[in-house]
């Protein structure tokens, strides 16, 4: 399992590296979140669980964080990239909307790590994706919903992956596709870890049975 992950983590941030490129500039939001949330909830775990406690694990011995705190790092670093002002400035610029998804991965990668990590507890790491889900549900939601485009200047076509949409129809798929594809990941994500918890305590009291 670990070495299909250090293979899949790499080929499919390529494939969001090639698809950021050939989408940049055209202004579309749910194309900006389907990469996103493809560096966070599929690139990212596959990443920090290949990289697990190998020579090349990011956060090594003292320095790893408690699941709750890399939750909220994520959350302060989507939340800002989503205000409308940067978010315009990111689709403005090519290096600046690159540290935007380079700052997407490390945040993922760092999340994901701390819950990945059995000797603190997974519990913790239960806690901190189900936070993580509730803050991705809350933010695509709101933008699902709002009631006029947040991006952009609201007039005309943008154009998704080569389809035409409009300003608003593009920011309401783009909520969707935050509060499907992110909240879910991170909630099946905590969901795996706790039934983890549970299966473990159900062989210890076997055992003591014994």
């Amino acid at each position: 399992m670990t070495c299909i992950a250090r293979l899949l983590g790499p080929v499919l941030l390529a494939v969001l590296g090639a698809l950021f490129l050939a989408s940049f500039g055209g202004g579309s939001f749910a194309a900006h979140m389907v990469i996103h949330m493809g560096i966070v909830a599929v690139a990212a775990p596959l990443i920090a669980y290949g990289l697990r406690d190998t020579r090349l694990d990011p956060l090594p011995g003292t320095l790893r964080v408690s699941p709750m705190l890399a939750s909220f790092i994520e959350l302060v670093v989507v939340w800002f990239w989503h205000l409308p002002a940067f978010r315009a400035s990111a689709d403005a610029s090519l290096i600046l909307s690159l540290v935007e998804q380079s700052s997407f991965l490390v945040a993922g990668v760092l999340l994901w790590h701390a819950c990945f990590r059995p000797k603190d507890g997974r519990l913790a790491g239960t806690a901190g994706l189900l936070f993580t889900s509730m803050h991705m549900t809350l933010l695509g939601v709101l933008l699902a919903l709002a009631p006029r485009p947040l991006y952009g200047d609201g007039d005309g076509d943008i154009t998704c992956f080569g389809i035409p949409l409009s300003a608003a129809a593009d920011q309401q798929i783009g909520g969707v596709v935050m509060l499907m594809a992110g909240a879910l990941a991170y909630l099946l994500g905590g969901i795996l870890l706790l039934a983890g918890v549970l299966r473990d305590g159900e062989t210890v009291r076997e055992r003591a049975r014994w």
